[in-house]
């Protein structure tokens, strides 16, 4: 564990002690278990700590926070949800699916409350989006189900007739139909995809190599956990070999990379954290529809494009909601 996990707990506990010495009763706690690490995942807590707070919620004053982060490994993500189980934290806030699926396996008793772009029906998370049932809700961003809109802009930016790489983690729950519906999407663009798998980081270097051989002329960048934690080396390598490239997720192009296109993800985990307060209050998960946010944004960077090469059409342009200069 790093050491800001260490000295979550040891403050969590500093806080039980004094609530106890003065005979009040402790303040609710707030587990969120994350598949990233503390530096990767800085937007998506302020947004939940916003969130609790529109809800009546302040770390400190009335809420108190059990952060877990299984820094990129799935097989830690079990043994961390069994801890908030143990420590008997109000409800989990699960980031990603992966923590969302070992939450759920972990306890069918303490509140859920998931945040990520694919989809909880499928997943067999809830029985379905109006009525969830059981211990578990949250916001699906569905970010997996818009690759075909994120693929043709890309195609706009990269020469016609070569292929386009695709980057994805094998190991993600929705590797699979995430592929299935990229390529089904290229088809109908005329495109070719070639399918380079990271599962990881020390994958990047032979992933890479291997689309640089193929002569893609783009990277289609799939959603996924992991690539959060290595967007450092994945952009170096992006802007290595001159590769227009396409994310799910916005703080990539605020990075240094091309285009992003999906749902405002902030927006989504603030409408979590919000969730996570109304559980606190009192409401029942089975009885919170899952929620689906309706701001989407697609950004371009124009620094980058430059970086590249590239002179970004001006339909592209025109459709763009946030232009990086």
């Amino acid at each position: 564990m790093r050491p800001i996990g260490l000295a979550v707990i040891l403050t969590f506990s500093v806080l039980l002690a004094a609530w106890a010495s003065e005979g009040q009763p402790p303040m609710p706690v707030v587990g969120v278990l994350n598949m990233q690490t503390p530096d990767s995942e800085t937007t998506q807590l302020t947004a939940i700590r916003q969130g609790l707070k529109e809800a009546g919620f302040v770390e400190g004053q009335n809420v108190a926070f059990d952060l877990r982060f299984a820094e990129g490994r799935n097989d830690r993500l079990p043994t961390l949800a069994a801890e908030l189980v143990r420590r008997r934290v109000h409800l989990i806030v699960a980031n990603t699916t992966p923590p969302a699926i070992a939450a759920k396996s972990a306890t069918s008793s303490f509140p859920i409350v998931f945040v990520f772009g694919a989809d909880p029906v499928e997943l067999g998370l809830v029985a379905s989006f109006n009525r969830p049932g059981g211990n578990i809700t949250g916001v699906a961003f569905l970010v997996n189900k818009l690759v075909a809109k994120r693929l043709e802009l890309l195609a706009e930016m990269a020469p016609k007739g070569k292929p386009i790489g695709m980057l994805v983690d094998p190991n993600n729950p929705n590797a699979e139909s995430d592929v299935k519906d990229t390529q089904a999407a290229a088809v109908v663009l005329g495109r070719h995809i070639v399918i380079a798998k990271v599962a990881e980081q020390n994958d990047l270097d032979a992933a890479f190599a291997t689309l640089v051989e193929k002569r893609v002329a783009a990277v289609f960048v799939a959603p996924n956990a992991n690539f959060r934690i290595w967007r450092n080396r994945l952009l170096a390598l992006m802007a290595q070999h001159k590769l227009p490239s396409s994310y799910s997720n916005g703080d990539f192009v605020r990075a240094g990379g091309l285009m992003s296109y999906g749902p405002d993800q902030a927006d989504a985990y603030r409408l979590a954290g919000l969730y996570a307060g109304r559980i606190l209050k009192g409401e029942k998960p089975a009885e919170l529809p899952v929620m689906q946010p309706t701001k989407f944004e697609f950004l371009i960077n124009l620094k980058a494009a430059k970086a590249l090469g590239l002179t970004v059409p001006r339909s592209v342009l025109e459709r763009a909601d946030q232009v990086i200069e």
